[in-house]
């Protein structure tokens, strides 16, 4: 498995999955890594605007334009 694209403190892009129950996008704080799933790396992410953090999958991440 490959390391990990994003690193602790970065911004990114997050993009809800297609099966979410929330369809939240925008703009995240990567706040920590997490072991990766199968195939795929795992994050822990944070916006300003909500009270909790959320578990991403790197597929779902993109850096900012």
């Amino acid at each position: 498995m490959a390391g990990h694209k994003y690193t602790v403190g970065e911004t990114v892009q997050y993009t809800a999955g297609a099966y979410s129950r929330t369809r939240t996008s925008g703009s995240f704080q990567v706040v920590k890594l997490l072991p990766s799933e199968g195939d795929e790396n795992l994050y822990r992410i944070k916006s300003e605007g909500e009270p909790y953090e959320r578990v991403a999958k790197e597929s779902q991440l993109d850096r900012p334009q």
